[in-house]
């Protein structure tokens, strides 16, 4: 007996929708894009994908998948991840990562959904649940508040149950920082775990002084200090860090692939990685990046997007001595809580604890 061929790409569509903000992320960015994308199977399986560009560029993504990526895609197989490596060499005349791989995302997802729903099981159903919950730590995108609004943010994060958070730091003044964090601190406490994102806001030695003053609220990890692209800044940043407060470097929010992945690691630029679903271009290259922070040792926590990033997370295997995954909860962000989803969200967090719901294939298909 020959066992059966499996399936193609028969059709597949994109179409591009803006998800209003309740909290804007800045004056100018009081909405997300979103290219929610079909698949049909050659066997009548259907999955439902997305990419995603908060404020930049989502018409370019909605156009390469419309044009380009369908071209490519009708009539080939229909496993996720048999044609990702040769669809990111089809694209890359224009790009190796950004654009490009945002919109492989788009197919990427819709064929892991497609996959997952024809199996009648859930995402980690389908690679293997490792946990049956995560920690998830509250975050926001919060520089332009004042400080009475911060403190107030993250009062509300202690009273919802999260142990650890997320604030934006890169103010003109590090005095103005430092008083800013230790506002923070003083709601938090001792115990709770604080990290700080700087949003590639410093230079070399401006970063340096600063994480000097910022020591003192301890922070758990300083994420994007420098340039995203800035591979030698971080190496020598991660130097002098290791001579003095010991602050682990997070990186991954703007790292594009793969292999600038392997890069941060191999270096010892980067000590906690942080890829983007959506950014790095789907679940097929996620779980590679994960295979290599696994080797490195190094830890790995979702950036944004937690209705996905939570499954990706309770599928993660557990590496000896290095920190499981946490997701990240952007207040008033999720998909959910905007009320952009068809079915119930995937996933519910409670007293900073993240379980999943009862769901099919991803569990994300939009309105």
């Amino acid at each position: 007996m020959t066992a059966p061929e499996s399936p193609t790409i028969a059709a597949f569509d994109t179409r591009l929708i803006r998800v209003p903000l309740t909290r804007p992320w800045g004056a100018e960015v009081t909405s997300v894009g979103v290219i929610a994308t079909h698949v049909v199977r050659s066997d009548g399986a259907e999955g439902w994908g997305f990419a995603w560009t908060p404020q930049i560029g989502a018409e370019a993504v909605h156009a390469l998948l419309a044009h380009d990526i369908t071209a490519f895609a009708i009539g080939r197989s229909a496993d996720p991840g048999a044609e990702w490596r040769a669809l990111w060499q089809h694209l890359h005349e224009a790009g190796g990562g950004g654009l490009t791989t945002i919109a492989q995302a788009g197919l990427d997802l819709a064929l892991w959904d497609a996959a997952t729903r024809a199996a009648g099981t859930s995402l980690t159903g389908f690679l293997g649940a490792q946990r049956e919950s995560a920690r998830a730590y509250g975050s926001g995108v919060n520089l332009h508040y004042t400080q009475d609004e911060l403190v107030a943010q993250v009062r509300r994060w202690v009273d919802a149950g999260f142990d650890a958070v997320k604030v934006k730091v890169g103010k003109p003044d590090v005095a103005e920082d430092l008083d800013r964090m230790r506002a923070v601190r003083e709601v938090l406490g001792p115990d709770r775990a604080l990290m700080i994102d700087a949003n590639q806001r410093w230079e070399l030695d401006r970063a340096t002084r600063s994480l000097e003053v910022l020591a003192e609220v301890s922070p758990a990890w300083i994420e994007e200090p420098l340039r995203a692209d800035d591979l030698y800044g971080h190496i020598e940043l991660a130097r002098r860090l290791a001579a003095s407060s010991g602050t682990p470097i997070a990186v991954g929010e703007n790292v594009h692939n793969v292999f600038r992945f392997d890069d941060f690691l191999r270096t010892g630029a980067a000590q906690i990685v942080q890829p983007n679903v959506v950014r790095v271009g789907g679940i097929t290259p996620f779980l590679g990046i994960a295979a290599i922070a696994a080797e490195y040792g190094a830890a790995l926590h979702p950036h944004l997007l937690p209705e996905l990033s939570s499954q990706l997370a309770l599928c993660l295997r557990a590496v000896p001595g290095v920190p499981e995954p946490m997701v990240e909860d952007v207040e008033d962000a999720g998909f959910g809580a905007l009320g952009a989803l068809v079915d119930p969200s995937p996933m519910r967090i409670s007293d900073g604890v993240l379980t999943e719901v009862d769901h099919a294939g991803l569990g994300i298909r939009f309105s």
